[in-house]
């Protein structure tokens, strides 16, 4: 019975979505002009417990990941790692900011918010283009 467990949670972690992240500012614009998307930009720290149940209670979830991955071009950024431009805040993570391809900020949140949460912020962006 150990052994069919183990297998189901390796079988589940290999076919579970991941969103894929870029942490080079400058490499998101350039993909976001060239896709025509705009940039979801997400900036936390290392060792951040909001930010880390924010990815696993809402980033983690398919139907999130597929609607970020259809609609914007994904940049995380580490204020402990990343070269974050100083036009963004740092400070109180995690943050969100939704930027059109230029690079101009269309809105910006903070906070860990639960799949229902999010969704409402993603709408609220999208009443503001």
């Amino acid at each position: 019975m150990k052994h069919i467990f183990s297998l189901l949670l390796i079988l589940s972690s290999l076919f579970s979505a991941d969103l894929k992240w870029l942490h080079d500012y400058d490499e998101a614009i350039k993909q976001a002009k060239e896709q025509n998307k705009e940039v979801y930009l997400f900036i936390g720290a290392d060792e951040c417990r909001w930010c880390d149940r924010f990815k696993e209670m809402t980033l983690s979830k398919d139907e999130v990941i597929l609607r970020l991955e259809e609609e914007y071009i994904l940049l995380y950024m580490s204020r402990d790692r990343h070269n974050i431009p100083k036009k963004f805040e740092v400070q109180g993570v995690p943050r969100h900011y939704f930027l059109t391809n230029k690079g101009e900020i269309i809105h910006e949140d903070r906070g860990s918010r639960e799949p229902d949460g999010f969704f409402a912020l993603l709408e609220e962006v999208e009443l503001k283009n």
